[in-house]
């Protein structure tokens, strides 16, 4: 499945579409390594496969929840295509929950719920509801109201 294409003017048609990610996402040791190292956070949870095997709940290492928050922005922009904006920003994430861990070698995917769509100076505000989904798994590992602004 390619990305929705949909010109500017067009995102406030998508209030109630849910777009959900084709492909699932592995996430690997090395990518958890590079986060950690992004931002100082080496907790031995992350980064310490051979202690978390030995200590932690889940016996191996799992990604930070910032870290699958983070995967949301590419994820989106895999199943969303907005023509005619000339700049995304990226204004904010309400609600954010991590209701469950994402284990070292578990593969991930997007569910996007758009949720509202509002002008604002220069162009929309669109507001959608992400549910990152663990495969085979009963739990989300993320769900969030995240925010975009595009502009004209």
């Amino acid at each position: 499945m390619s990305a929705l294409t949909v010109h500017l003017d067009q995102l406030p048609d998508l209030v109630g579409r849910t777009l959900v990610s084709p492909d699932w996402l592995a996430i690997t040791q090395e990518r958890i390594d590079h986060f950690a190292r992004a931002t100082d956070d080496h907790q031995w949870i992350h980064v310490d496969p051979h202690r978390a095997a030995l200590h932690s709940p889940f016996r191996t290492t799992v990604a930070h929840g910032f870290l699958t928050l983070s995967l949301v922005v590419p994820m989106l922009f895999e199943l969303l295509q907005v023509e005619g904006a000339r700049l995304v920003i990226n204004y904010g994430a309400n609600k954010v929950r991590f209701p469950a861990p994402v284990a070292v070698g578990s593969r991930l995917r997007l569910r996007a719920e758009i949720l509202a769509v509002e002008a604002v100076e220069g162009g929309w505000q669109l507001t959608f509801r992400a549910t990152v989904e663990v495969e085979g798994g009963s739990k989300p590992a993320l769900a969030a109201d995240i925010l975009f602004r595009f502009y004209r």
